[in-house]
């Protein structure tokens, strides 16, 4: 039974595409449009460290993530940060998730002494930003990887695996997959999961909106998101190139 507001039924993910070298720019650029979603994911390249990391004996790198949401956005008009003169909590929260799921995917010794910054910038929201920018800038940062690759700074894809992320939630006590922002609106819980190939758990956030869940409706949400997350993973994986460099990707 077809009884959301886009006519998705309950395990039904939006329309999901990965549109790689959307800018010339930096390392690697990907479009990510999840449903009406649609986020920018860079990955730009610098040869140095943060300063709380640079010391003569550091050979690690670092992977850290910017998020924002552009003012035409959303309606009404999203007011910058940099004009207001302070990032938002909700800005700091969504780009330290960003950054702590790719990390926690990534060999930083094999990366070497250098920072690759993943930008988000969210062209249009209609839920599910955070997670579509963890699922876009994985893309961007495989690329950004095989670009260096490329050059010979790196030997291998400094990659262990796969992440993405997805929504879901309970709506009307439904549990529901990829939520479009009138279904978040109304929620009566509301749950992100960020999860590797293998199927092992980054982060699981879940709320409850002045409601509460127990473990069998939770069972449900992360049965919804898993499945989900398998479906996103060969969308990732079809938007890289096929050679042998990520070949340990495809094999897991």
């Amino acid at each position: 039974m077809k009884f959301r507001v886009d006519k998705r039924a309950p395990g039904d993910l939006r329309p999901i595409s990965l549109e790689p070298g959307f800018t010339a720019v930096p390392e690697a650029s990907v479009l990510i449009r999840m449903g009406r979603t649609t986020v920018m994911c860079t990955a730009s390249v610098e040869d140095r460290v943060p300063r709380w990391m640079d010391s003569p004996s550091n050979q690690t790198g670092w992977i850290t993530a910017e998020y924002s949401m552009l003012p035409g956005s959303t309606s009404p008009r999203f007011r910058r940060e940099s004009v207001a003169g302070k990032v938002k909590g909700r800005t700091h929260e969504i780009q330290r998730l960003i950054g702590r799921s790719l990390r926690a995917v990534a060999d930083l010794e094999r990366l070497g002494p250098r920072t690759i910054y993943l930008d988000c910038d969210v062209l249009q929201a209609d839920g599910g930003t955070r997670t579509a920018s963890i699922t876009g800038a994985y893309v961007a940062l495989a690329l950004a990887c095989e670009e260096l690759r490329k050059k010979g700074d790196l030997e291998v894809i400094p990659l262990r695996d796969t992440v993405a992320a997805i929504s879901c939630g309970l709506v009307g006590r439904r549990p529901l997959l990829d939520l479009c922002y009138t279904e978040d609106a109304s929620a009566d819980v509301d749950m992100n999961v960020v999860m590797t190939g293998a199927g092992r758990f980054v982060e699981i956030q879940g709320t409850g909106e002045e409601a509460t869940f127990d473990e069998e409706e939770l069972a449900a949400l992360l049965s919804l998101a898993k499945s989900g997350l398998r479906r996103i993973r060969s969308v990732q994986l079809a938007a890289l190139p096929g050679n042998q460099a990520f070949a340990h990707l495809h094999q897991r």
